[in-house]
């Protein structure tokens, strides 16, 4: 890695999440898309046209350069296994789209096979950086609202996703619901016991998929801090993200976000505003930049990265309990793999 000039990175996936790290990295100005890898390689070329980026189709295209120092994985999750591994064993750093894996043996493999290794690797748990995630996590481990007691985190879909997604999805849990389970370990790092329930209300296409359309999750933190998540693939007011955390002294919350924070009154009604914003894309911009700008500070100080793997697989642990109580009907006690 050379200190004089821009970090060379290549990006696998030229789909919707590849193509807003395809901006993010053309504008950060201490990067340089320098490869966009795709097996669908039209796509990676339309994507590649727009960045000044080569396209290619294989990881063995990208890994025989030198002078590649970052790979970004928005690739479909069968391949983040293989590729954060071959990242690891090129000293290449790596940021890499959750999850890991749908199966916990893969991930617990990947474990031990990079072991040891100090490249910086950064799991895409992008609502960490949030700013205003952020700022709660921030006050509440300031003791701002005294010992953290109950965290409640709501997170709706817009719609459904399209059934060959669901189909391939790995199910709520694992899907969606993952981003939530670590943004409660953001807060909560040591859960000992998950309980869950799910049911279909709305999705045919989803309940005949084996999956629920929507969930509910109770945690218990070590601390006795208890953690509630909703879930749905579907809200008709738009994209429903929101926190509370209550403490022995007080309480934080972040609301949902619109494009302005105009308000009307009439007769017809009042406190009237601008919709939600629709869907993560939006919702996210400032988080999907933050999370690249701390990526290129562990890369450039060769620091270890937050969230990282370990973060990755507890979550995926959550989830895998998540699903086996609202299989089940009983509550799940874990622990650290």
């Amino acid at each position: 890695m050379c200190a004089d000039r821009p970090l060379k990175v290549a990006l696998f996936g030229s789909g919707r999440i590849g193509q807003v790290h395809a901006r993010n990295i053309a504008a950060h100005p201490d990067l340089e898309l320098a490869w966009i890898a795709d097996p669908f390689i039209e796509g990676a070329k339309k994507l590649a046209a727009g960045t000044g980026a080569k396209a290619v189709q294989t990881a063995d295209e990208v890994f025989e350069n030198s002078d590649l120092d970052l790979v970004i994985i928005g690739s479909p999750t069968p391949t983040h296994v293989d590729l954060i591994t071959r990242a690891m064993e090129n000293g290449v750093a790596a940021l890499c789209e959750k999850p890991i894996d749908l199966d916990i043996d893969r991930v617990l493999a990947c474990r031990d096979k990079i072991a040891g290794t100090s490249v910086p690797l950064m799991l895409g748990f992008n609502r960490r950086f949030d700013p205003n995630f952020a700022s709660i996590r921030a006050r509440v481990e300031g003791g701002e609202i005294g010992r953290l007691e109950q965290l409640t985190i709501i997170s709706r879909d817009p719609a459904p996703a399209p059934v060959d997604y669901i189909k391939s999805s790995g199910g709520i849990f694992r899907d969606m619901s993952i981003h939530d389970l670590d943004m409660a370990r953001f807060f909560v790092p040591d859960i000992i016991e998950v309980s869950a329930t799910g049911a279909n209300v709305f999705c045919d296409y989803i309940e005949e998929a084996g999956d629920f359309d929507s969930v509910v999750i109770s945690l218990r933190g070590a601390g006795g801090e208890l953690i509630t998540i909703t879930n749905s693939r579907h809200s008709a007011y738009g994209y429903d993200q929101r926190l509370e955390a209550f403490g022995s002294e007080g309480l934080l919350s972040a609301g949902n976000v619109a494009p302005t924070t105009v308000r009307k009154y009439t007769a017809a009604g009042t406190e009237e505003s601008d919709a939600y914003l629709p869907f993560f894309l939006e919702r996210y911009v400032d988080a999907y930049r933050n999370e690249l700008d701390s990526l290129v500070q562990a890369v450039r100080g060769g620091t270890s990265c937050s969230p990282n793997f370990d973060d990755g697989l507890q979550a995926l642990v959550l989830a895998n309990a998540a699903e086996e109580s609202a299989r089940s009907g009983r509550a799940v006690k874990v622990g650290e793999q």
